[in-house]
């Protein structure tokens, strides 16, 4: 028993492949949070399903709560309660509890039982072979061999497991399943499941049943000692410990700095618990285990994600998601169709989603409902699958809404997965005209078996009333071609889809949607919105990023486990059609946000060819005011890895981009002429990873702004040494970087190793006169560099004459210090006043308000000075212009 204990744990505590992708292989002991068990009874179970509309769901009914390790005490009755049914929806946590339940066993923490003996009813349902009691034990369970044939004799407490009954088809009927009380004796599989829950096989061993809602009742009640059923995490205390102990576990931020990843940790479960706090959506949707797995698993991916294997993405997590709650399952075993629970899925909810992706609607009334799942019932068999989908997986993708004035409405559980099933229904193909269904299966039976006209017949006879069958037997020498052309219409429907829905102009402006996911899971940071104020219209950007992903091979893979096949042919003419109008909508400039979301559905895409061919397109990169995590910069890089074309412009202004960003954008930056950083807080360690970008032998970049960046004096020390070794940079920005006199210096004394500069701009950085007249003296004898920008510097009086002199030499480099040149208006004073304008939102006012004063006083003594009346109509022109912008200064309007 030892043995097997050791066994079992090992067993039992593998984690999933879903689990290990994210993060470290986490333990059952440090993550788990029993669900609430409630007793039920088999009337519960016997009542007729509620409509559609079930109103409060998580407001359970007031039931006893009941521990795991309590189901079989004693009843009401005070009888000793043997067999157990546990049952509960999909979803809320029925496999993990039993492993829980094992591994707790293996570790001495179920003292009730000595031995502990769990089977699979999945297993057992592919066994069709007569085998007996004692063999099927020791052929799962060797240690046991030397155990089985004392069990009857000894008095040892044993606990069979029966996890997920609903797969097998159990007949408690003496006539369908007879007697057994030999554990010797062979029989098929489900007859010894059925003579141990009757009690004549073993009859003292204890037995948990764990299945679906709409099994339970297959067992008569009176085989049954207690039921109960697991209600997940409805007490939203249960949600947050599961959220603090999942996410706050060592390591999984990955490699950073230990202090970082703890204080990111706790930042994110605060704002989830603030979220969950206000009862909103989210709370509702987290009562269901699996889908608190999956806030945590995005939240992972959204934060935690230093770089993106090619693997990882976020249909990726969705397709695993729902493979960890289906993992192929039959939606109900007797019925003859063994339709799989997601192909229905697709086809049911899948249509209700997209109908509201189409009509941008989220909440669905009971009508809706109707229409969606009821409009075509006509068979036994049909209501039937629509009794166990309703008890078994309705609330698992619909939940009630709980904003105010919507009670009487539903909504999916989790808002992106209405996106995904309706991604889902569109790429399956469900969305077709007749004549496309008949052409798809009349090309595909007729390149199989073109000769049999009577297996044409019966499938034209299905779908087309037969009078049409004498035009179609005229058309039968031309089906194959004909019909396939037909159906392929199919496959332009859905690439024209996506592209439309990809660029949908109505989407415009908005957050991308990687912003937007995290905004539906943390919530909202500030002010909540006024009941009355009119709702924005809902947007659905991820619905063509699924459709996208739901296309790559390994999400195709995983789908065809849940009986949701798409071929590979298939995939290859949707992209095939949808190539053209993807890189043509893809070349216009499209908004900073939606760009993000083009380069986020490449990524997704999976498809290293067509990236390439949408990439090399692109010549300019406008990222501006897009908040660029880790993830999105991993996104960046890995879509235009795919390529080696030069990028004309990078722009990532104000992207809160910081050393790691840069390290992980590294190979995107040596590739990009134009280079736009500036608002990034990028300080002296950002500057060391800029410094090996420019010393790199493959750097093209030619023009680097850094404005408005904290470089300070170390900061320019790197990139001095950058500059001395570069070879491709003209034109540098460190306008507002804090250099002061020492960072100018620094850039001064490697300025003569330069061979290639022309522009160099160190305005508003608190030089003073020594440092100016430093740095245009060099800049004199350099070869190229021919403008140096030293507006908005402590530059006295005398040093503005010292450079005046210096631009007045044969051999001077002009020198962009004031708004004036001598007794004449700068021909740069336009260009000083409008870097003034730019940055201003980002500059100290009060500081900018002396230089402006300073200029106004300059041009003021310059007019006087000259006594041209052409002159003096230009310094009066200048100085309205800087009177304007000050008063507007004074007065809050700039």
């Amino acid at each position: 028993i030892k043995k097997h204990q050791k066994s079992l744990s090992a067993w039992f505590s593998h984690q999933p492949n879903e689990e290990r992708q994210f993060g470290p292989s986490f333990s059952l002991d440090a993550v788990h949070v029993d669900p609430v068990i409630r007793e039920s009874s088999l009337e519960e179970i016997l009542k007729p399903s509620p409509d559609l509309t079930i109103q409060n769901q998580l407001q359970q009914p007031s039931r006893r709560v009941i521990s795991l390790h309590n189901l079989f005490d004693v009843d009401a009755c005070g009888r000793q309660v043997k067999n157990v049914v546990l049952y509960g929806t999909v979803g809320t946590g029925k496999s993990t509890l039993i492993k829980k339940m094992v591994v707790d066993w293996c570790h001495g923490r179920l003292p009730r039982f000595e031995l502990v003996i769990p089977f699979s009813c999945e297993d057992l349902s592919h066994s069709h072979a007569h085998v007996s009691l004692r063999r099927l034990i020791t052929k799962k369970y060797q240690h046991l061999r030397d155990v089985v044939p004392v069990l009857e004799a000894s008095n040892l407490k044993v606990l069979f497991i029966l996890n997920g009954l609903e797969r097998l088809n159990l007949d408690f009927r003496l006539a369908g399943t007879e007697l057994c009380c030999d554990p010797n004796e062979p029989v098929p599989p489900s007859a010894i499941v059925v003579n141990l829950l009757r009690k004549y096989l073993l009859p003292e061993a204890s037995i948990i049943v764990t299945t679906r809602p709409s099994a339970a009742r297959r067992i008569p009640g009176k085989y049954v000692g207690r039921y109960a059923e697991i209600c997940g995490f409805s007490d939203t205390n249960l949600q947050k410990l599961y959220f603090q102990m999942r996410l706050s576990q060592p390591g999984c931020t990955g490699e950073e700095s230990q202090d970082r990843s703890s204080a990111e940790q706790e930042n994110l479960v605060e704002m989830l618990s603030r979220n969950l706090e206000r009862h909103n959506q989210i709370t509702a949707a987290c009562f269901l285990p699996s889908y608190c797995w999956l806030v945590c698993t995005t939240l992972h991916f959204l934060y935690f994600t230093r770089t993106v294997p090619p693997s990882q993405t976020l249909t990726g997590i969705y397709t695993s998601f729902l493979r960890l709650n289906f993992s192929g399952e039959v939606l109900d075993s007797t019925d003859p169709t063994h339709i799989s629970m997601m192909k229905y899925v697709a086809k049911t909810v899948g249509k209700l989603a997209y109908e509201g992706v189409m009509s941008r609607k989220t909440c669905f009334s009971e009508e809706d409902l109707q229409q969606c799942f009821e409009v075509k019932m006509k068979t036994e068999s049909e209501l039937n699958l629509l009794e166990v989908f309703r008890s078994d997986v309705f609330r698992f993708f619909l939940s009630p809404c709980v904003q105010p004035g919507k009670e009487h409405t539903f909504v999916f559980t989790i808002p992106a997965m209405q996106e995904y099933l309706a991604a889902l229904y569109v790429v399956l193909g469900e969305k077709k005209t007749l004549a496309q269904r008949v052409g798809q299966e009349l090309s595909e039976v007729l390149g199989k078996v073109s000769e049999d006209v009577a297996v044409v017949v019966n499938i034209i006879s299905k779908v087309l009333p037969l009078r049409f069958l004498p035009v179609l037997f005229n058309l039968l020498k031309i089906f194959p071609r004909y019909f396939s052309r037909v159906s392929g219409k199919g496959k332009d429907a859905i690439a024209h889809t996506m592209a439309e829905e990809l660029f949908k102009e109505e989407d415009y402006y908005n957050d991308d949607v990687l912003d937007q996911i995290n905004s539906s899971i943390l919530g909202v940071e500030g002010p909540m919105r006024h009941p009355d104020e009119a709702p924005d219209d809902e947007v659905f950007e991820l619905f063509p990023i699924f459709m996208g992903g739901i296309l790559s091979r390994r999400n195709r893979a995983i789908l065809e486990q849940l009986g949701c096949s798409i071929k590979n042919l298939a995939a290859f003419e949707i992209a095939k059609a949808m190539k053209k109008t993807v890189i043509r909508k893809g070349r216009r400039g499209l908004p900073p946000s939606e760009l993000m979301d083009y380069l986020f559905f490449l990524h997704e895409f999976q498809n290293e060819r067509f990236t390439a061919e949408a990439i090399r397109s692109l010549r300019a990169v406008n990222l501006s005011s897009v908040k660029m995590t880790p993830l999105k910069c991993s996104v960046l890089a890995s879509v235009m890895s795919t390529t080696c074309h030069e990028v004309e412009e990078l722009n990532l202004t104000s992207c809160n981009l910081d050393s790691g960003s840069l390290r992980t954008l590294f190979p995107v930056l040596l590739r990009c002429k134009a280079l736009h950083l500036q608002l990034n807080s990028l300080g002296s360690d950002a500057c060391k990873e800029i410094r090996d970008l420019l010393l790199h032998d493959k750097c093209a970049v030619s023009s680097l702004r850094l404005a408005n960046n904290p470089v300070g004096e170390q900061g320019a020390h790197y990139l001095a040494e950058a500059l001395a070794g570069n070879r491709s940079l003209r034109q540098l920005s460190l306008l507002h970087t804090a250099l002061g006199d020492p960072g100018a210096e620094a850039i001064a004394q490697h300025l003569a190793e330069n061979q290639h500069l022309q522009e160099l701009n160190l305005g508003y950085n608190s030089l003073t006169d020594a440092a100016a007249l430093r740095v245009v003296e060099v800049a004199k004898r350099h070869e190229t560099l021919d403008k140096v920008h030293l507006y908005f510097n402590d530059i006295s009086e005398d040093g503005k004459r010292a450079l005046d002199s210096l631009r007045m030499d044969r051999d001077g480099v002009r020198a962009l210090v004031f708004l004036t040149a001598g007794t004449d208006v700068s021909d740069y004073w336009s260009h000083i006043l409008n870097v003034v304008q730019r940055n201003l939102p980002f500059w100290d006012r009060e500081r900018v308000r002396q230089h402006l004063a300073l200029l106004l006083q300059d041009l003021e003594s310059s007019r006087s000075q000259t006594a041209n009346p052409w002159r003096k109509a230009k310094f009066l022109r200048v100085e309205s212009e800087v009177k304007k912008m000050l008063g507007k200064l004074q007065d809050g309007t700039l």
